[in-house]
Protein backbone atom coordinates (compact mmCIF):
# COMPACT_ATOMS: atom_id res chain seq x y z
CA UNK A 1 0.00 0.00 0.00
CA UNK A 2 1.36 3.42 -0.97
CA UNK A 3 2.25 5.75 1.90
CA UNK A 4 -0.49 8.25 1.02
CA UNK A 5 -3.07 5.46 0.90
CA UNK A 6 -1.84 4.19 4.25
CA UNK A 7 -2.20 7.67 5.73
CA UNK A 8 -5.67 8.05 4.25
CA UNK A 9 -6.78 4.64 5.51
CA UNK A 10 -5.43 5.39 8.97
CA UNK A 11 -7.19 8.74 9.22
CA UNK A 12 -10.45 7.24 8.01
CA UNK A 13 -10.22 4.49 10.61
CA UNK A 14 -9.59 7.03 13.37
CA UNK A 15 -12.63 9.05 12.32
CA UNK A 16 -14.93 6.10 11.62
CA UNK A 17 -14.10 4.46 14.97
CA UNK A 18 -14.83 7.65 16.87
CA UNK A 19 -11.23 8.06 18.01
CA UNK A 20 -11.48 11.41 16.28
CA UNK A 21 -15.15 12.43 16.48
CA UNK A 22 -17.00 15.36 14.89
CA UNK A 23 -15.28 18.62 15.75
CA UNK A 24 -12.21 16.90 17.24
CA UNK A 25 -8.81 18.49 16.76
CA UNK A 26 -6.12 16.40 15.10
CA UNK A 27 -3.05 15.53 17.18
CA UNK A 28 0.16 17.42 16.32
CA UNK A 29 1.52 16.46 12.93
CA UNK A 30 4.67 14.68 14.20
CA UNK A 31 2.60 12.61 16.63
CA UNK A 32 0.11 11.69 13.92
CA UNK A 33 2.88 10.74 11.49
CA UNK A 34 4.40 8.43 14.10
CA UNK A 35 1.01 6.92 14.89
CA UNK A 36 0.27 6.17 11.23
CA UNK A 37 3.83 5.38 10.22
CA UNK A 38 3.92 7.87 7.35
CA UNK A 39 5.83 10.98 6.32
CA UNK A 40 4.52 14.52 6.64
CA UNK A 41 4.09 14.82 2.90
CA UNK A 42 1.96 11.65 2.78
CA UNK A 43 -0.12 12.83 5.74
CA UNK A 44 -0.72 16.22 4.15
CA UNK A 45 -1.80 14.63 0.87
CA UNK A 46 -4.25 12.42 2.76
CA UNK A 47 -5.69 15.37 4.68
CA UNK A 48 -6.17 17.29 1.43
CA UNK A 49 -8.17 14.38 0.05
CA UNK A 50 -10.40 14.28 3.13
CA UNK A 51 -10.80 18.06 3.08
CA UNK A 52 -12.09 17.87 -0.50
CA UNK A 53 -14.75 15.45 0.75
CA UNK A 54 -15.81 17.80 3.55
CA UNK A 55 -14.59 15.41 6.24
CA UNK A 56 -11.92 17.63 7.77
CA UNK A 57 -11.24 21.35 7.86
CA UNK A 58 -8.19 23.50 8.53
CA UNK A 59 -8.53 26.53 10.77
CA UNK A 60 -5.88 29.16 10.27
CA UNK A 61 -3.70 29.50 13.32
CA UNK A 62 -5.54 26.74 15.16
CA UNK A 63 -4.96 23.43 13.41
CA UNK A 64 -6.84 20.68 11.62
CA UNK A 65 -10.21 19.45 12.83
CA UNK A 66 -12.73 16.81 11.92
CA UNK A 67 -15.75 18.55 10.42
CA UNK A 68 -19.24 18.25 11.89
CA UNK A 69 -19.62 15.24 9.55
CA UNK A 70 -23.01 16.54 8.52
CA UNK A 71 -24.45 14.04 6.02
CA UNK A 72 -26.06 16.70 3.83
CA UNK A 73 -22.82 18.70 3.63
CA UNK A 74 -20.73 15.66 2.76
CA UNK A 75 -23.23 14.44 0.17
CA UNK A 76 -23.24 17.86 -1.49
CA UNK A 77 -19.57 17.28 -2.30
CA UNK A 78 -20.61 14.34 -4.49
CA UNK A 79 -21.42 16.86 -7.20
CA UNK A 80 -17.68 17.04 -7.97
CA UNK A 81 -17.89 13.48 -9.26
CA UNK A 82 -21.55 13.24 -10.27
CA UNK A 83 -21.09 16.11 -12.74
CA UNK A 84 -18.81 13.79 -14.76
CA UNK A 85 -21.27 10.89 -15.07
CA UNK A 86 -22.53 10.25 -18.64
CA UNK A 87 -26.17 9.85 -19.61
CA UNK A 88 -26.46 6.10 -18.95
CA UNK A 89 -25.26 6.66 -15.40
CA UNK A 90 -27.56 9.65 -14.96
CA UNK A 91 -30.51 7.46 -15.93
CA UNK A 92 -29.55 5.06 -13.15
CA UNK A 93 -29.33 7.97 -10.71
CA UNK A 94 -32.76 9.15 -11.79
CA UNK A 95 -34.18 5.86 -10.55
CA UNK A 96 -32.70 6.67 -7.15
CA UNK A 97 -34.08 10.21 -7.34
CA UNK A 98 -37.52 8.83 -8.19
CA UNK A 99 -37.58 6.76 -5.01
CA UNK A 100 -36.22 9.52 -2.79
CA UNK A 101 -38.47 12.28 -4.13
CA UNK A 102 -41.54 10.08 -3.89
CA UNK A 103 -40.75 9.66 -0.20
CA UNK A 104 -39.97 13.36 0.30
CA UNK A 105 -43.13 14.45 -1.51
CA UNK A 106 -45.25 12.12 0.60
CA UNK A 107 -43.63 13.55 3.73
CA UNK A 108 -44.28 17.09 2.53
CA UNK A 109 -47.95 16.26 1.97
CA UNK A 110 -48.20 14.69 5.42
CA UNK A 111 -46.74 17.78 7.09
CA UNK A 112 -49.70 19.83 5.85
CA UNK A 113 -47.94 23.17 5.53
CA UNK A 114 -50.31 25.62 3.77
CA UNK A 115 -47.42 28.02 3.07
CA UNK A 116 -45.71 25.33 0.99
CA UNK A 117 -48.73 24.93 -1.29
CA UNK A 118 -48.89 28.68 -1.85
CA UNK A 119 -45.18 28.85 -2.62
CA UNK A 120 -45.36 25.94 -5.07
CA UNK A 121 -48.40 27.42 -6.78
CA UNK A 122 -46.49 30.66 -7.36
CA UNK A 123 -43.53 28.79 -8.81
CA UNK A 124 -45.78 26.85 -11.18
CA UNK A 125 -47.52 30.01 -12.34
CA UNK A 126 -44.12 31.31 -13.46
CA UNK A 127 -43.08 27.97 -14.89
CA UNK A 128 -46.21 27.57 -16.99
CA UNK A 129 -45.88 31.11 -18.35
CA UNK A 130 -42.32 30.74 -19.71
CA UNK A 131 -40.78 28.99 -22.68
CA UNK A 132 -37.20 30.01 -21.87
CA UNK A 133 -35.13 26.84 -21.35
CA UNK A 134 -32.86 28.30 -18.67
CA UNK A 135 -35.79 29.74 -16.74
CA UNK A 136 -37.68 26.47 -16.97
CA UNK A 137 -34.69 24.62 -15.57
CA UNK A 138 -34.26 27.08 -12.68
CA UNK A 139 -37.96 27.07 -11.73
CA UNK A 140 -38.18 23.30 -12.01
CA UNK A 141 -35.23 22.96 -9.64
CA UNK A 142 -36.82 25.45 -7.23
CA UNK A 143 -40.11 23.53 -7.27
CA UNK A 144 -38.58 20.14 -6.54
CA UNK A 145 -36.06 21.57 -4.09
CA UNK A 146 -38.80 23.26 -2.06
CA UNK A 147 -40.71 19.99 -1.80
CA UNK A 148 -37.66 18.05 -0.67
CA UNK A 149 -36.87 20.68 1.95
CA UNK A 150 -40.44 20.48 3.20
CA UNK A 151 -40.04 16.72 3.49
CA UNK A 152 -37.82 17.41 6.46
CA UNK A 153 -34.73 15.31 5.68
CA UNK A 154 -31.71 17.47 4.73
CA UNK A 155 -29.76 14.43 3.54
CA UNK A 156 -32.49 13.52 1.05
CA UNK A 157 -32.61 17.15 -0.07
CA UNK A 158 -28.85 17.22 -0.64
CA UNK A 159 -28.72 13.92 -2.51
CA UNK A 160 -31.66 14.68 -4.79
CA UNK A 161 -30.16 18.11 -5.44
CA UNK A 162 -26.87 16.56 -6.57
CA UNK A 163 -28.68 14.15 -8.89
CA UNK A 164 -30.99 16.84 -10.21
CA UNK A 165 -28.01 19.11 -10.87
CA UNK A 166 -26.37 16.63 -13.23
CA UNK A 167 -29.68 15.63 -14.79
CA UNK A 168 -30.29 19.29 -15.58
CA UNK A 169 -27.27 19.29 -17.87
CA UNK A 170 -29.19 16.97 -20.22
CA UNK A 171 -31.82 19.44 -21.25
CA UNK A 172 -35.13 18.30 -22.68
CA UNK A 173 -36.76 21.73 -22.69
CA UNK A 174 -35.00 22.98 -25.78
CA UNK A 175 -36.84 24.40 -28.83
CA UNK A 176 -37.79 21.63 -31.20
CA UNK A 177 -40.59 19.48 -32.54
CA UNK A 178 -41.33 17.91 -29.15
CA UNK A 179 -41.04 21.01 -26.98
CA UNK A 180 -44.75 21.85 -26.65
CA UNK A 181 -45.77 18.28 -25.80
CA UNK A 182 -42.94 17.83 -23.31
CA UNK A 183 -43.63 21.16 -21.63
CA UNK A 184 -47.38 20.51 -21.41
CA UNK A 185 -46.89 17.05 -19.92
CA UNK A 186 -44.32 18.31 -17.45
CA UNK A 187 -46.58 21.16 -16.33
CA UNK A 188 -49.44 18.73 -15.77
CA UNK A 189 -47.14 16.47 -13.77
CA UNK A 190 -46.16 19.36 -11.53
CA UNK A 191 -49.80 20.29 -10.99
CA UNK A 192 -50.63 16.70 -10.02
CA UNK A 193 -47.90 16.82 -7.38
CA UNK A 194 -49.18 20.15 -6.06
CA UNK A 195 -52.77 18.90 -5.98
CA UNK A 196 -51.78 15.91 -3.85
CA UNK A 197 -49.82 18.13 -1.46
CA UNK A 198 -52.68 20.62 -1.25
CA UNK A 199 -55.14 17.81 -0.47
CA UNK A 200 -52.71 16.41 2.12
CA UNK A 201 -52.64 13.00 0.44
CA UNK A 202 -49.21 11.39 0.96
CA UNK A 203 -49.97 8.33 -1.17
CA UNK A 204 -51.13 10.41 -4.12
CA UNK A 205 -48.17 12.74 -3.67
CA UNK A 206 -45.69 9.86 -3.82
CA UNK A 207 -47.39 8.43 -6.90
CA UNK A 208 -47.45 11.78 -8.70
CA UNK A 209 -43.79 12.49 -7.95
CA UNK A 210 -42.70 9.03 -9.06
CA UNK A 211 -44.69 9.25 -12.29
CA UNK A 212 -43.33 12.71 -13.06
CA UNK A 213 -39.70 11.69 -12.68
CA UNK A 214 -40.30 8.43 -14.55
CA UNK A 215 -41.60 10.52 -17.46
CA UNK A 216 -38.39 12.55 -17.41
CA UNK A 217 -36.41 9.30 -17.61
CA UNK A 218 -38.43 8.28 -20.67
CA UNK A 219 -37.77 11.59 -22.42
CA UNK A 220 -34.05 11.39 -21.71
CA UNK A 221 -33.89 7.84 -23.06
CA UNK A 222 -35.75 8.89 -26.20
CA UNK A 223 -34.03 12.22 -26.88
CA UNK A 224 -30.54 11.42 -25.56
CA UNK A 225 -29.44 15.08 -25.55
CA UNK A 226 -25.80 16.08 -25.26
CA UNK A 227 -24.82 17.54 -21.88
CA UNK A 228 -24.65 21.33 -21.64
CA UNK A 229 -22.39 22.25 -18.79
CA UNK A 230 -19.74 24.84 -18.02
CA UNK A 231 -17.59 23.63 -15.13
CA UNK A 232 -15.80 26.30 -13.07
CA UNK A 233 -12.23 26.95 -14.15
CA UNK A 234 -9.32 27.43 -11.73
CA UNK A 235 -8.33 31.01 -10.95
Amino acid sequence: MAATDRALTGLRQMIASGELGPGAKFPPEPELCDHLGVSRSSLREATRSLAALGVIESRHGSGTYVSALDPAEIISRFSLSVELIPLEGVLQLLEVRRILEAHATAAAAARQDPELADRLDGILDQLEATTDAAEIQALDAEFHGAICEAGGNPTVTALTGVIRGRGGHYRIFEPGADFDAIKRTSDLGHRAILSAITHRDPAAAATAASAHIAQTELWLRALRPDPQVALPTPD
